[in-house]
């Protein structure tokens, strides 16, 4: 069993702080779940309980059966933490599709280590990742990553495991086999968990108790079933968004003329003897609004960025793009000019020390860092597009100093500034609070309403889907 005494909890750097002028104490938990939106303080919260944020002042007791826990009997997972996977910080988000720049980076056998795969093979069978473990990091999915990442968490035999959004990034059936691991945990082992939540609906109900904060304040803490039943007490936490979304009036006017946005046939794609996609036919026709669907590892993201121009197996493949068959002739800048594109790949390496307005005005220019200096103009637009997200207040903070969510925002804002025809949105909502989904969902319909653009959307959860998807397309693991 696990205490915890936060009491006037000042942090060395300021810009970390959070704003908890009274005591919280936390007696005889197995696990915990610290809930609130996006940039709420969560990541902060179990940040100085780990000691990744050095305290300046003030009582900070976090102890396991009476007894104070060394660092290296904790396990940490984040999403950002795929980045300490990739190797090195010049890898760049569509090194994944070449093939032949991936011999340097690591196989997930080695990242493991093959001496120690045996002691955690049962997880990885229920994980149902045994057939990644030949495969280049670089070239797995983001859930399959998420997994990887909870497989070398347990390798570490902790005694606190602290995990941020664990749900995130997964299919349907892997949220249950996480659900129920995690579960088992805390009912069969002596470690302690402790989760980060941005969501009700994520918040399982065997936990035992719910720290809630908003806006770096803790605003209660409570047993997860009074939590859960109280809708009241969500509700503040939780704000509702409303739909009457405005969308910027500066409009690029689209110089294109199409009736296809997409056609392929009989695509397949093959990395190291594995397929991939095989014998992929799919046309999407000019205004139409679909979702891609499927479960990880399926070849959501390979099938993307071959319309995206990202993976140079597109040119090996018969894929006409705006009624122009690829690889005659267009560069890849005339391609993204007229796409909008999000991934998970994307905001993986997107790892710029730069303010969040720069990063949106990037999307003009379609860089991943800020190569062209942005116009007045283009840092206008940027603006109004930050204020439509209700991101205004993180203009000027540097992106990599933010939390995962409002990243996620962020880039959200960077795919609109231009106004594509072509919108991709993978996993777009990934990350967000509940209120932050419902305003994204909003401009997503606002914008098809207004501006008639092509859409394909993916997501693990259906219900995110927005109103306007009118075709699905499901793709099914090989």
């Amino acid at each position: 069993m696990a205490d915890i005494i936060y009491s006037h909890v000042e942090a060395r750097n300021p810009e970390l702080q959070l704003d908890i002028d009274n005591d919280i104490r936390i007696s005889r938990f197995k696990s915990l779940a610290i809930l609130g939106p996006n940039g709420s303080g969560k990541s902060r919260f179990t940040d100085s309980i780990t000691k990744h944020i050095a305290i300046n002042s003030g009582t900070l007791e976090f102890t396991i059966n009476g007894s104070k826990i060394n660092n290296n009997e904790i396990g940490y997972v984040s999403f950002k933490d795929v980045n300490k996977l990739t190797d090195s910080l010049d890898s760049y988000y569509q090194k994944r599709w070449n093939a032949t720049e991936n011999e340097d980076c690591s196989i997930v056998a080695d990242i493991i280590g093959r001496n120690r795969i045996e002691s955690v093979i049962d997880t990885i069978r229920l994980f149902g990742i045994e057939n990644i473990l030949e495969k280049h990091i670089i070239q797995i999915s983001s859930g399959e990553l998420r997994k990887l990442l909870i497989v070398l968490c347990l390798l570490k035999k902790p005694k606190l495991i602290v995990i941020d959004n664990p749900y995130i990034g997964l299919d349907a059936a892997s949220r249950e086999i996480v659900n129920e691991m995690l579960h088992n945990i805390c009912d069969k082992s002596d470690i302690v968990l402790i989760i980060n939540i941005c969501n009700n609906k994520d918040l399982p109900d065997w936990i035992d108790r719910v720290v809630l904060l908003k806006e770096l304040k803790c605003v209660g803490v409570c047993n997860t079933k009074d939590y859960l039943s109280n809708e009241k007490l969500q509700s503040y936490v939780f704000y509702k968004n409303k739909k009457n979304i405005k969308l910027p009036d500066t409009y690029y006017s689209s110089d294109i003329s199409y009736k296809n946005a997409v056609i392929m046939n009989s695509i397949s794609v093959s990395y190291y003897n594995k397929t991939i996609l095989d014998n992929i036919n799919w046309i999407i026709k000019k205004q139409e609004t679909w979702a891609l669907l499927g479960e990880n590892g399926c070849g959501k993201s390979t099938l993307l960025s071959l319309v995206s121009g990202d993976n140079p197996k597109s040119y090996a493949n018969d894929i006409v793009l705006f009624d122009r068959r690829r690889g005659t002739g267009e560069s890849i800048w005339d391609i993204k000019k007229h796409i909008g594109y999000l991934t998970p790949d994307m905001h993986t390496y997107y790892r710029e020390n730069i303010s969040c307005l720069d990063v949106v005005a990037t999307g003009f220019h379609d860089t991943v860092g800020l190569f062209i200096k942005p116009t007045d103009e283009e840092r206008r637009i940027a603006k109004l597009w930050m204020h439509t997200f209700k991101a205004d207040n993180l203009a000027e903070r540097s992106f990599l100093k933010i939390s995962y969510g409002e990243q996620r925002l962020i880039l959200l804002c960077r795919v609109f500034v231009k106004t594509p025809d072509l919108l991709i949105l993978d996993e777009p909502l990934h990350g967000l609070d509940q209120s932050k989904k419902q305003l994204v969902k909003a401009i997503i319909e606002k914008y098809c309403d207004k501006l008639k653009p092509t859409l394909i959307y993916v997501t693990h959860y259906e219900n995110e889907i927005p109103d306007v998807v009118r075709h699905y397309k499901r793709l099914t693991k090989i």
